[in-house]
Formats: C-alpha cells, sequence, structure tokens
C-alpha cells in the first residue's frame, strides 16, 4: 500500500509547468506554475522563518510497524516547544491567536498552548494534483448561490478562493484518502468536575467516493462526496445503534440523507436532524452536528464572507494525542474545561479566514461563526462559535495528522469546547486499539437504510 513519495515538490511544480489556465487570472497562473502548491498554498515559508516551506510527507519514525497500520508514533517525538503561551504572556501573541483561543486563556487557570516548530508535510496523490491542475485550467465554478459545484473534478476546487463560499468548498471537497475504517471510534465528554463520560464507541467507515483513483470525469450534481456508517458498541444504552450519513454534491436540492437504526424500536427511520445545531449525537450537550470536525454540512444558513488569509496559531500533528502509549484518555482527558495541554500540539501556520453570519429568515443556535482552515489542509482548522449575543459560545478545534506511510491525511478527529457550561467534548477519537486504516471504497450498498435494517439487532 505504501506509495513513494520522494520529490513530491518536483512532482508538483513538474506537473503544472506547461498548462495554461483559464479559470484563474493570468497572475495566479504563473504562480501555481512557480511559487503556489496546485492547492494554492505559498510554497515558500514566511520571511521571519517561523513558517517553513512545503516539504511534503515526513518520513516514518522508526517505530512505526506496518503491521498495526493505523498506530502512527510522533515523528516529532523528541521535538521541544519553543514557548508556550497562557493568560500572563497572551497580549504579545494575540494577532497570532483567535478570539475562542483567547477566551479560554483568560477563562480557564491553567490552560495554555505549548507552541512547536512548524511542519508542512501535507501530500496528495498524484491522480488528486491532476484533477487540481484541471480545476485550474478549466471551467470549475459555483452555481445556485454557492450551494452547488459544476464543472470540477475531484481535487480541491479553488486554488485562489475569491470568496467565503469557495473557501468552504475546499473544505467540503478535502482530501484525506478515499476510504477509512476504524474499529475503534469513541466519543467522550469531561464535566466541569473534571468527570469523563463515555458517549459512544463503536466501528466507523468514512467515505469519499468522489476520490475512485479509477475516475477520469468531472464531478456531476448527482453525486455523493462524502458517507459514513457507524456502528455502535458501548456504551450499553448505544449497543446496536447504528447510523448513515451521506452527503450530496447538490447542497440545495438533493442535500444530506441520513439513517438510524434503533435497537428498541427494531427499525430503520430516517433522521432528518443529524445536521445543523442538532446537539451532536456523540457530544453530550457540548456541540452541534454542523461543527463536528469544525464544520460539517450544508452551506445553505450562512453567507460566507473571505476575510483574507492570515498566520495563526492552530492545533497541527497531533501525534502524540492520537497514541495511546503516548497519551491515553485517561491522560488526555485529565483535565477539566480543557484537553490536557501536554499532550496538544500546535504550530504556526497560514489560515484562511472566513465570518458566517445567519442569513434573514434562518436560524441556528450560532448567529455567527468566524472559521479558520488552513492553506495546505482545507479540513484542518479552528471555528469560533458565538451566541445571540455576540459572546463566544463554543470553540471547535481539530487535531490533525498526516500520513507518512501513504499519501494523505486524517483531519476529522476534533474537540468542541462549551465557554457557557465549561464542559468540553472529544470526538472521532481513535487512539485506542486501531486508529484510522485507509481501505478500498464499500459497496453503495452498504450506505443503504436496507442494509443497516439487515444488520440491527433484533
Amino acid at each position: 500500500m505504501r506509495h513513494a513519495l520522494t520529490g513530491l515538490t518536483a512532482l508538483i511544480l513538474g506537473s503544472l509547468a506547461a498548462p495554461a489556465f483559464a479559470a484563474v487570472t493570468a497572475d495566479e497562473a504563473k504562480m501555481l506554475a512557480t511559487t503556489h502548491t496546485p492547492w494554492g498554498a505559498e510554497i515558500a515559508g514566511n520571511k521571519e522563518g517561523t513558517i517553513p516551506a512545503h516539504t511534503g510527507p515526513v518520513k516514518p519514525p522508526a517505530n512505526y510497524n506496518p503491521k498495526t497500520p493505523g498506530l502512527r508514533p510522533d515523528p516529532y517525538a523528541a521535538e521541544k516547544p519553543l514557548f508556550s503561551i497562557d493568560a500572563k504572556n497572551l497580549d504579545p501573541h494575540a494577532a497570532k491567536l483567535s478570539e475562542g483561543v483567547k477566551a479560554m486563556l483568560k477563562k480557564y487557570p491553567g490552560y495554555r498552548i505549548d507552541v512547536y516548530p512548524s511542519h508542512r508535510i501535507a501530500s496528495y496523490p498524484p491522480f488528486v494534483i491532476e484533477n487540481m491542475k484541471k480545476n485550474a485550467a478549466g471551467a470549475c465554478k459555483t452555481i445556485k448561490n454557492g450551494l452547488g459545484i459544476e464543472g470540477c473534478y475531484a481535487g480541491l476546487p479553488f486554488p485562489f478562493p475569491k470568496n467565503g463560499n469557495e473557501v468552504m468548498w475546499n473544505r467540503l471537497l478535502k482530501y484525506d484518502t478515499t476510504a477509512f475504517y476504524s474499529a475503534d471510534m469513541s466519543g467522550r465528554v469531561v464535566d466541569t468536575q473534571g468527570n469523563i463520560t463515555v458517549t459512544g464507541v463503536g466501528e466507523m467507515w468514512a467515505e469519499y467516493p468522489i476520490y475512485d483513483p479509477k475516475r477520469t470525469t468531472p464531478i456531476s450534481s448527482d453525486e455523493t462526496f462524502e458517507r459514513l456508517r457507524i456502528d455502535y458498541n458501548d456504551p450499553a444504552r448505544k449497543a446496536g445503534e447504528k447510523l448513515i450519513v451521506v452527503d450530496n454534491i447538490d447542497l440545495q436540492d438533493k442535500g444530506r440523507r441520513a439513517y438510524s437504526y434503533l435497537p428498541g424500536m427494531r427499525r430503520v427511520k430516517l433522521a432528518p436532524d443529524i445536521a445543523y445545531d442538532t446537539p451532536s449525537p456523540t457530544g453530550g450537550g457540548a456541540g452541534t452536528v454542523d461543527e463536528a470536525a469544525v464544520f460539517y454540512g450544508s452551506l445553505d444558513r450562512y453567507d460566507f464572507k473571505l476575510v483574507g488569509k492570515r498566520e495563526m496559531y492552530i492545533p497541527y500533528n497531533n501525534y502524540r494525542i492520537r497514541d495511546n502509549s503516548a497519551c491515553p484518555a485517561a491522560v488526555a482527558m485529565k483535565t477539566k474545561n480543557f484537553l490536557n495541554p501536554d499532550c496538544v500540539r500546535w504550530e504556526l501556520h497560514r489560515v484562511w479566514e472566513v465570518k458566517a453570519t445567519l442569513k434573514a429568515g434562518k436560524r441556528h443556535v450560532y448567529p455567527t461563526r468566524t472559521i479558520f482552515w488552513d492553506e495546505d489542509l482545507p479540513g484542518v482548522g479552528i471555528s469560533d462559535n458565538y451566541d445571540s449575543a455576540g459572546q463566544i459560545y463554543r470553540v471547535t478545534h481539530s487535531l490533525p495528522i498526516s500520513f507518512y506511510e501513504t499519501y494523505g491525511h486524517s483531519t476529522d478527529e476534533w474537540v468542541t469546547y462549551d465557554l457557557a457550561t465549561g464542559n468540553y467534548a472529544r470526538q472521532q477519537d481513535v487512539s485506542g486499539k486501531g486508529g484510522w486504516i485507509p481501505t478500498p471504497l464499500q459497496p453503495d450498498s452498504f450506505f443503504s437504510p436496507e442494509v443497516l435494517a439487515g444488520a440491527g439487532v433484533r
């Protein structure tokens, strides 16, 4: 399964050296061919040297075992923090912190962020790079007021986003891998007394069918771009429950389909409430469905304004917190109000900033949100979510890693901090038995309500 990843930068530049670009400006075309990656990130670091140039993947550490492919030891385990930020030294670093992070530093004694050397190791397979090149050279665009796309291939569609919806589409169509599996996905909530409650444990499959390496055609509006299935086996109150969520490219007319199987009812039912500001099924009241993995779902309730690009400290390369031998859940979540700072790695990166404002006539528990997405990995970031009084309500951080044994990334683990209650929820944690394992695509039937019914406990 391992790919040869050497010379990635040469592949990037070589694959983009010749084509004429129609969907970007002439100046942007020159940048894609010389100074920027196919996904629009600046190849070079910043002038201070605190953000490095993009290098591509790191080599697997000596203690990586290919026989346990989901378990990925930290390749940067020997590194020490450059410095730490807490309430006492917040001001000199304020310009590179989100408002939500600053609110947490001020609110919670003992909370800090440890800033490590930055590493830009995003790695995309050749077929995705070629698709990005086609998007830049072709007719890829948003339609239906930003709620659909047209003429786009399976790759980040907008290397130089001109508006907030284009940034958000880059997130929706992020490339992690074609399909994932974990035997031990879990969710846990920590209350203000420091008590840990397990909210859901089970097997999980997450797939991105548009990233089938064999396909050669643009994405059509009736296609599924993401689907997941969870079969819960713990705790006892959830054992036997099953959930399927299927997201369609057409966010407006087709949108999301979700189905759940409940053992007590012994039947499958539509679950249209698995969306928007419905409380997350494994969030214990500390998060909504659409703040899963920072943002998850349709764009139709908000106007998204692109504020620009800036440098920011964000959680990054979080191998340690995903390693059960280094930071098991009992250690990572031993602190109340926030994850154990010893387990969370922060780095300085360039991010796209998007302001989301609720549309007239729409409802959501968060009237406004400010979302930050990494320039290399558009599924990596932070969301500051505000209440109706304009105060920080909840803050969501992704806890990403990039693979070093193959192309791809894992960006869907996250933590949500509820500043109103002091509780926090860590979800899609796979630091237990098996980690995330890239797998082949399942047949479409595997994500059908009929299969859920047949597999249900009776």
